[in-house]
């Protein structure tokens, strides 16, 4: 077995049982990643506790042999998956999923790392609470810390960043040593807070074993609607208008161009199309309000509120709305969500997460339907995002049949156009909630400060010396 020393492997095995140790074929769903990055590992290890975990890493460390830390292999940038080499070991987390204990009355949740965002919301709904990050894939909770997830809730609830308490995490040290940093406590200022390191720097400076996080009460009363602006210059008005108004019970400002919508109901044909008596709009947004508690006699309906204020925009600012779509929650979601699997089933993607200034998103989403089509004329827009924070998943796609699909320097053109707008010319970030991985380094090389680097790969030395994930930080 090339590049796998097999005394090596027996003692792997010993350490963390026949189940903990894949090799050969087993290791290809591990190898492959959700935008089609493969690489090749020298062998998986799937250590089913924190102290397996920590001799798993151990053993790596002292034998020379690099760690790639995978939670549920979702991400988009090739931040979890080995390299064509076969000489690094994918430390898989699937099997760390022994510990989920629910605080009710703290509104936190202690688990493992291993534990599905959709496992944990099961878990946590007997206690009318949610973990209330929203996202379209289902990836593990120790993923979502690694790489700072936001989701389309953003603009009540905050990225995980802001919904961690504490974290159990193993360094890539001699010792694989276990670290627990924060707690059950929301406050608590007695020095650095040195959880904060390890969250959003994918796992190159540890990895996350367990968690704690706070927890909110699942929203008792939703309402939704799809808005069609008059043009691209009428939706930063449109939200802050809808934030005076809805204050903090909005939930969700999501946009959606029409390529992108046409993407999502092509793909999941069961979608109801809300615009079936006409084309699609270039572009329409999502709102959502919502309430924690059951309604009242003595107030108005959630989807009263809705309608009353979308009928006071329609009617004191014509210039702004050309529609209004009033419909089920669970429809306009599944619509929003089907977007990022429709745009990959369109052709050949090249998917950017961006980020700008909000007041900033629309400019640049109207200066790229005039000057990309002229430097890539085979390129569609299928973009959505996440208005309310500024982040744009700028999703381009170029037919499977075109002969620049098949060509890789094709797609590292158009970032290198795009990323440079971004960064140089709107002081926007080239990753918004993706994280780094492979598919970034080098814009990474080009974008982030030198003395910045020069500090990240201080900390890499005394965290995790040997060599931990994809080495974008130092």
């Amino acid at each position: 077995m090339e590049n796998i020393n097999l005394s090596q492997i027996a003692q792997l095995r010993q350490l963390l049982g026949d189940d903990g140790i894949l090799t050969g074929n087993d290791c290809v769903r591990y190898e492959c990643g959700a935008r089609f990055d493969v690489g090749k590992a020298a062998f998986v290890l799937r250590p089913a506790t924190v102290p397996e975990l920590s001799a798993a890493v151990s053993f790596c460390v002292r034998n020379s042999i690099a760690i790639i830390p995978q939670s549920a292999n979702t991400g988009v940038v090739a931040g979890s998956t080995p390299d064509p080499s076969g000489t690094q070991a994918v430390v898989s987390l699937e099997r760390l999923r022994n510990r989920l204990d629910i605080d009710a009355e703290n509104r936190s949740v202690h688990l493992d790392a291993g534990y599905r965002l959709s496992e944990l919301n099961a878990r946590l709904e007997k206690d009318g609470l949610f973990f209330p990050i929203d996202l379209g894939a289902d990836p593990l909770m120790g993923g979502m810390v690694a790489t700072n997830t936001g989701g389309a809730r953003f603009i009540r609830y905050g990225d995980v960043r802001r919904n961690t308490l504490g974290l159990t995490v193993v360094l890539a040290d001699e010792n694989g040593s276990v670290v627990k940093l924060g707690s059950s406590l929301r406050k608590s200022n007695v020095g650095v807070d040195w959880k904060q390191l390890f969250i959003g720097t994918c796992g190159v400076f540890g990895i996350v074993a367990e968690c704690v996080l706070n927890v909110e009460p699942v929203p008792r009363q939703v309402a939704t609607a799809l808005l069609v602006p008059k043009s691209f210059d009428a939706v930063l008005p449109l939200l802050k208008l809808i934030e005076r108004r809805a204050g903090p019970s909005l939930s969700a400002f999501e946009g959606m161009s029409g390529n992108a919508i046409a993407a999502a109901l092509a793909h999941v044909p069961r979608l109801k199309n809300p615009f079936s008596r006409r084309e699609y709009p270039e572009y329409a947004i999502l709102v959502e309000i919502s309430r924690s508690w059951e309604g009242q006699q003595t107030e108005s309906s959630i989807d009263e509120q809705l309608q009353t204020m979308l009928s006071e925009l329609w009617d004191s600012n014509n210039e702004l709305l050309e529609d209004v779509l009033v419909g089920p929650s669970h429809e306009l979601w599944a619509l929003r969500h089907a977007i990022s699997e429709g745009v990959k089933a369109v052709g050949k993607l090249v998917a950017l997460d961006i980020a700008f200034k909000r007041g900033d998103v629309m400019h640049f989403l109207k200066r790229m339907r005039t000057e990309l089509p002229v430097a890539f004329p085979d390129v569609r827009i299928c973009e959505f995002g996440h208005i309310g924070d500024g982040g744009v998943h700028f999703n381009l796609v170029l037919d499977r049949g075109s002969a620049n699909a098949a060509d890789p320097g094709y797609e590292n053109r158009i970032r290198s156009l795009v990323y440079n707008i971004v960064v140089n010319e709107y002081g926007g970030s080239f990753s918004a909630e993706h994280n780094i991985g492979r598919k970034n380094q080098v814009y990474y090389d080009r974008f982030a400060d030198d003395k910045l680097k020069r500090i990240s790969a201080a900390l890499k030395t005394v965290t995790s010396p040997s060599s931990l994930g994809v080495p974008v930080l130092w």
